[in-house]
């Protein structure tokens, strides 16, 4: 299997992880539509995560000198870490259920920045907590951590303006809810998918500790737990959604296009490869800072959302330096994380 050992090689792969976590959230905006919900969205996301996987572990998980190959590593894995693994994808595949809601329901402006920066500091103080040897300069993580909450918080306070002047306007807007989805989603999403994988995950990629999974297969069966789960969660969401109308899940034979899902698929594909990268440079760069960068994903998704897709397109005076004030404490942040290792 392809292994990392360079460190600048390890952030490097961590930096390619936040662009694809921050930018798959683009392929929902760009999907969805009166005919097209984000349920019917959502079962292309899976299965594109699913297929990614199986492409990666008998790619890039089955050539090299080291390690173990993706079906001799799945073969002797023990039942325990193919268990956490598999578990890891159900506790995200909701939380991030909830968060494609809440970018349905606020953009990714403000989905991304609360619930995905949420869940950084969760779970980089949790993988920090269980993890300690991989922490570097400890009182550096935190303040990065810090900043990030930071940001979080401003970008709260211009969401807040926003919709007080589109609610004064006369125009619906996502007010709270948005905001209360953005924050169960992170907490669900922070409260310990990764740990959950990278605990059944190897330590020595060299040499592989017998029963436990190379970081390919535990992106296989990680995504197996999602892609499995979808139909609980997600036949739930469309059923009882929490705005507009039911979905029936069989719209997605008669409504669906090609490009539709192919739209879909490749969203999943684009998170899936940040994973991937996660899990491999977790070795060289820690799992608390691999964790910790890829989640910085925020910063990303809340460019895409003002600059491309203009989310905050006449919100009234005085937010625009909150936005400047909520970038400027994410790269402060991120370049606290990148220097505590």
């Amino acid at each position: 299997m392809l292994t990392i050992s360079s460190y600048p090689v390890a952030v490097a792969m961590c930096f390619v992880t936040m662009l694809c976590w921050g930018s798959w959230g683009n392929t929902q905006k760009l999907a969805s539509g009166d005919k097209w919900k984000y349920q019917l969205f959502y079962w292309d996301y899976g299965l594109g995560i699913l297929l990614s996987a199986l492409v990666i572990a008998f790619t890039l998980g089955s050539t090299g000198a080291g390690g173990r190959g993706f079906l001799a590593d799945i073969a002797q894995a023990g039942a325990s870490p193919l268990g956490w693994a598999f578990l890891g994808g159900v506790l995200f595949n909701l939380s991030n259920i909830l968060l494609v809601i809440a970018i349905d329901i606020a953009g990714l402006a403000v989905a991304f920045p609360i619930g995905v920066g949420l869940a950084l500091v969760i779970g980089t103080l949790q993988t920090a907590f269980f993890r300690p040897a991989e922490v570097g300069d400890s009182a550096l993580l935190y303040i990065g951590v810090a900043m990030v909450v930071l940001a979080i918080v401003i970008n709260a306070v211009a969401y807040k303006k926003l919709m007080a002047a589109k609610n004064a306007g006369g125009q619906s807007g996502g007010s709270a809810l948005g905001i209360a989805i953005s924050i169960i989603a992170g907490l669900l999403m922070g409260g310990g998918f990764f740990g959950l994988v990278s605990k059944g995950m190897i330590q020595n990629f060299a040499a592989p500790e017998a029963g436990l999974m190379t970081p390919y297969t535990a992106l296989v069966v990680f995504s197996a737990g999602l892609f499995v789960s979808n139909f609980l969660w997600n036949t739930i969401v469309s059923l009882k959604p929490v705005r507009g109308e039911p979905v029936n899940p069989l719209d997605y034979f008669s409504k669906g296009s090609l490009k539709l899902h192919a739209v879909g698929v490749l969203g999943g594909t684009i998170w899936n490869l940040g994973m991937a990268f996660s899990l491999v440079a977790s070795a060289a760069a820690g799992a608390a800072l691999s964790y910790a960068l890829g989640q910085c994903a925020t910063m990303i998704a809340a460019i895409w959302g003002v600059f491309i897709w203009k989310e905050f397109k006449g919100a009234p005076k005085g937010t625009a330096s909150l936005l400047v004030a909520m970038f400027v404490s994410f790269f402060i942040g991120i370049a606290f994380l990148v220097a505590s290792k």
